[in-house]
């Protein structure tokens, strides 16, 4: 390698004290960052990626972590070098910020609620630059401007919560970039945005590491931007480095066993051109005779949902967001129909609204014939039992107090539906039918990884055998291993038991994989509607083909190489009694229409 030497990670062992005694979360690790490189650290969940990037700015002790061997070799601005595992908290806060920065995964943990977020750009420029403040103030706007934040001026006096998650992330991007720092330490910074916002985001990076000579440690579980950003690639596994080479070598050609596993669990958009419905990883066989249409089950017709604006002291409503906005389709028995589009364009509340989970304005949702929406309160209460939702969090979804078999046995109990032994049978074959133990039904949710808490939730969704599960972004905060072991789950589940599902999704690879049909959903409208095949083969909505040229490819060699657009959506947000014109649709081919207004 030709670009010097910026950190040097040698040997690396890193420990934790628990109850159950001392866990070595990483062990033996060496790897190098040049100048002007990005290293990608990738792996799944405890590994250990993220509390190498935590050693490296002498955080771990914070969470209770304690450097047993090892070095840290970082070269610094004046070309002195020093071992950072050695350095006081004095000098080590000098570096933090300055020299060596920081982007978290999740921005919005990131940001002070109570401060604007030129404040906490200004901050970090006069913690470590002698300036004053209408100069940090300056300097913040020029940031915001350089992440391509428009109106920076106005976004400067807003607080973290006016912005969306993309905003919030180049919010952090620019705190980060504050101080010029020579290595930035990227923690998952794209995990939970979609596709265009991340295709943006990896795109500034790119940009501003070659403007600066700047180093980039990238660590993420997502093969796809691995193969968009990376120059080389650190594949770690409980703690230990198992393969380390350039990304065009490792995605060729793979040594270790775990990395290829690794690889072949990535979701590839267009890897389901030859086949016409769902299909699970690893399955190749050819498709059967395709059946007739599928009997109508759930009917959704001009579904609007608003939520109302309230400003001032008396909190007057003075205009409402157009959250979903005269959208209708059909969903058929066994059939997966995804909804798809960016954060904001009504795909939960779509879901939720179906539910009634929000009380949507207007429209009818038709469940066999019934219209969900004029039901009463108990009638609702015993229609729900055949609709049941799957949210993306799965640690959220659960209750902490509450044991595995007391979270799937609830809803059974709710119901009415099962008690005594009969309770506990009905739970253990649930739990075992989607890859968990008896065993483990003693156990509280955070003795579960993520994948097998998100498949406690599908059991518990299964309890009360629903005709349609509304999946709520289901393993987008899942490994690539887990994701695809969920994914196969669900399918699986699907031609077991006929279920029909409404997949809420930004993932576009994974949306080709589970569906039969996908909708494309902008500001509230559903924009192309059709089969799967149609939509993602000959897409026929700008607005469809923008979100599938974002998505990152897991090949470097067919890495973009023209930076997306920087692009704005309209605000969703009208004056009380605005109204838009019905929407139309133009027919495109077989079940395939497109909006035309």
């Amino acid at each position: 390698m030709t670009a010097p030497m910026l950190l040097s990670v040698e040997n690396l062992r890193i420990s934790f004290a628990t109850s159950r005694g001392q866990l070595i979360a990483v062990d033996d690790l060496s790897f190098a960052v040049g100048a002007g490189e990005c290293v990608a650290i990738v792996g799944e969940s405890g590994s250990g990626k993220s509390v190498t990037a935590m050693s490296i700015l002498g955080l771990t002790a914070f969470s209770g972590g304690r450097i047993d061997a090892g070095a840290i070799r970082f070269r610094r601005r004046d070309g002195t070098g020093c071992d950072l595992t050695q350095l006081s908290d004095k000098a080590m806060q000098q570096v933090r910020g300055d020299e060596i920065a920081m982007i978290f995964q999740e921005p919005m943990t990131s940001l002070n609620p109570v401060f604007t977020v030129g404040e906490q750009i200004a901050e970090v420029i006069r913690q470590h630059r002698r300036v004053d403040a209408a100069e940090a103030a300056r300097k913040a706007v020029d940031l915001l401007r350089r992440v391509r934040i428009p109106e920076p001026e106005r976004r400067f006096a807003q607080y973290p919560h006016e912005l969306s998650g993309g905003m919030r992330q180049r919010v952090v991007i620019a705190m980060a970039l504050a101080c010029e720092p020579r290595l930035l330490i990227a923690d998952e910074p794209t995990t939970a945005l979609d596709v265009t916002i991340q295709a943006q985001i990896l795109d500034l990076l790119r940009e501003l590491a070659a403007e600066s000579e700047m180093a980039v440690l990238f660590i993420t579980h997502d093969m796809g931007v691995v193969a968009e950003i990376a120059d080389r690639v650190v594949v770690m596994h409980h703690g230990r480095k198992v393969e380390e080479n350039t990304t065009a070598a490792l995605f060729a050609a793979p040594s270790e066993s775990y990395t290829k596993r690794l690889l072949a669990a990535v979701p590839r958009l267009g890897s389901m051109k030859p086949f016409a419905g769902p299909r699970r990883f690893g399955d190749e066989t050819a498709d059967a005779e395709r059946a007739s249409p599928p009997e109508p089950l759930l009917a959704v017709r001009d579904l609007v949902t608003r939520f109302p604006v309230h400003k001032g002291a008396f909190k007057r409503h003075v205009a409402n967001v157009h959250a979903v906005d005269g959208v209708s389709f059909t969903l058929g028995k066994g059939e997966t129909l995804s909804l798809v589009g960016e954060s904001g364009c009504g795909k939960s509340t779509t879901g939720r609204s179906i539910l009634r989970l929000v009380e949507p304005s207007s429209g009818t949702v038709e469940l066999e014939g019934e219209n969900v929406l004029a039901l009463g309160r108990d009638r609702l209460r015993a229609r729900r039992r055949d609709m049941q939702i799957i949210f993306q969090d799965p640690y959220a979804a659960l209750d902490p107090r509450l044991t595995a078999f007391e979270q799937v046995a609830e809803p059974l109990v709710i119901h009415g539906v099962e008690s005594g032994s009969a309770l506990r049978d009905r739970v253990v074959s649930l739990v075992q039918r989607v890859g968990l133990s008896e065993e483990q039904l003693e156990r509280y949710p955070h003795e579960f990884s993520g994948g097998q808490r998100q498949r406690l939730c599908i059991a518990r969704a299964l309890t009360l055998s629903p005709k349609i599960i509304i999946a709520d972004e289901p393993v987008s905060a899942l490994d690539v291993s887990i994701q695809a072991q969920v994914v196969n789950l669900m399918i699986e589940l699907q031609e077991e038991l006929g279920l029909s599902y409404l997949f809420i999704s930004h993932d576009m690879a994974v949306v080709e994989r589970m569906s039969h049909r996908v909708a494309v959903m902008c500001l509230g409208r559903i924009v192309e509607i059709g089969p799967r095949a149609s939509v993602f083969g000959d897409p026929r909505h700008d607005y469809t083909r923008t979100l599938l040229s974002a998505v990152p490819n897991p090949d470097p060699a067919r890495r973009r190489t023209a930076a997306l657009p920087a692009s704005q959506l309209p605000s969703p947000i009208h004056p009380i009694g605005h109204a838009f014109e019905a929407p139309a649709y133009d027919r495109v081919g077989p079940d395939h229409f497109v909006l035309m207004n």
